[in-house]
């Protein structure tokens, strides 16, 4: 049977954060950092005019591009938070999860032999969207002594006259780096000189701890070359929606349109109904949600460091990306004897690409005192290890 499976689905990995996620539901009493979503439920009222909205039949297939109230309200509301200009009408795709946006953005814009730059660590399925549309992922690492920026210097190397596009997401997962406007300048120059396309992704943008999100589209001459990706999920707490929605100039979202009719048709109705009430009347939930990622980054980061875990302090997004070279242990090996030893689920940072190897993602989306008690058993595994560790060196410590 394996001969009837296509080699690109069976060359591309699994998600090796699924692959902890479901180890640790197997496990008793686990504490799981694991997996990027957040611990509060959608709001009530998002989720009534939802229900409201089924009581009264709204079950049906929507416009392909998204309902028309929705689209028109997001447009509004990125020019107000973002500075972003977008056509509701011809500039805008409701998807079903940022996820169906990313993938269908890559497919419309490259070709087999495309060479695509993948600013890493990075989403675990980047690379290989691009290798499903036949294009060829090529990694960019950002690294820890960038506080995990995207370098241009580092882009500059790995770009060909291959290159058809760069995917990155900033604030960023899994380190929770930022790039401010002077950072997205270098490398907005880049994308132009290079005749690049920019896929950004931008779902973590209201989840900034220090000054305000810069879309990637509003520097430089970035208006015309760039897919802007952002959606509902981790901000309004709404993962299991599946709304996000792609934002594009006309040429290049009428492309994707036609990706997006064949392999989804629409988002769910249901969904687009609650994200138009997220926009409307959900500002103040999601702010309080915010502020209190924010406190538990403090605690939780102050904690990894007070325990001997280095850890940056990520500028956005609600993930920790800590090293754990001077465990003497790696990261795949530290998250496995972590999970095994003390019941706390942690990501290797090597499954993020790149950049990643000798990190752990930890996503302090959990209550604070989960946070705690996950702080209390981590000192006591650290501590063991620490006592017969030899530090790993990183990879990028020998180029």
């Amino acid at each position: 049977m394996r001969d009837l499976v296509s080699r690109k689905a069976r060359e591309i990995p699994p998600s090796g954060i699924r692959r902890f996620f479901e180890l640790a539901l197997t496990m008793n009493e686990v504490i799981s950092l694991g997996v990027g979503e957040p611990d509060f439920s959608t709001p009530w009222n998002i989720c009534e005019a939802s229900i409201y909205s089924i009581e009264q039949g709204g079950t049906s297939y929507t416009p392909n591009r998204g309902i028309g109230p929705l689209r028109e309200a997001l447009s509004r509301w990125l020019r107000d938070h973002y500075r972003l200009s977008y056509d509701p009408e011809n500039e805008m795709i409701i998807t079903s999860g940022v996820s169906e946006g990313l993938d269908i953005a890559i497919r419309a814009v490259v070709d087999p032999g495309d060479e695509v730059l993948v600013a890493e660590p990075c989403y675990v399925s980047y690379s290989p969207c691009v290798t499903l549309s036949g294009g060829t992922p090529v990694p960019v690492p950002c690294v820890e002594e960038d506080q995990f920026r995207l370098n241009p210097d580092r882009l500059m190397e790995r770009v060909t006259g291959k290159s058809k596009a760069l995917v990155m997401n900033f604030p960023n997962n899994p380190t929770g780096a930022v790039m401010g406007r002077e950072d997205l300048r270098a490398i907005a120059d880049i994308v132009c000189d290079h005749d690049l396309v920019l896929i950004s992704d931008e779902v973590y943008s209201e989840l900034t701890y220090s000054g305000n999100h810069v879309a990637a589209a509003t520097v430089g001459d970035l208006a015309q070359r760039t897919i802007t990706l952002n959606g509902f999920s981790k901000a309004y707490a709404m993962t299991g929606w599946r709304i996000g929605y792609l934002c594009a100039p006309q040429e290049i979202c009428d492309a994707a349109l036609k990706i997006h009719q064949y392999v989804m048709l629409c988002a769910p109705v249901m969904g687009q109904v609650a994200a138009l009430e997220g926009i409307r009347r959900g500002e103040e939930e999601k702010d309080r949600m915010i502020r209190e990622y924010h406190v538990r980054r403090n605690l939780f980061v102050d904690g990894l460091n007070s325990i001997g875990l280095v850890c940056h302090r990520p500028e956005g997004a609600f993930y920790a990306f800590p090293s754990v070279a001077e465990t003497g242990l790696s990261d795949q090996e530290f998250a496995e004897r972590l999970l095994l030893e003390e019941h706390v689920a942690v990501v290797p940072g090597n499954v993020f690409g790149c950049g990643g190897e000798g990190h752990v993602r930890c996503a302090y989306a959990v209550s604070r005192e989960d946070l705690a008690q996950a702080l209390q058993r981590m000192k006591g595994f650290v501590s063991r290890c620490q006592e017969t560790a030899v530090p790993l060196v990183h990879p990028h410590d020998l180029s």
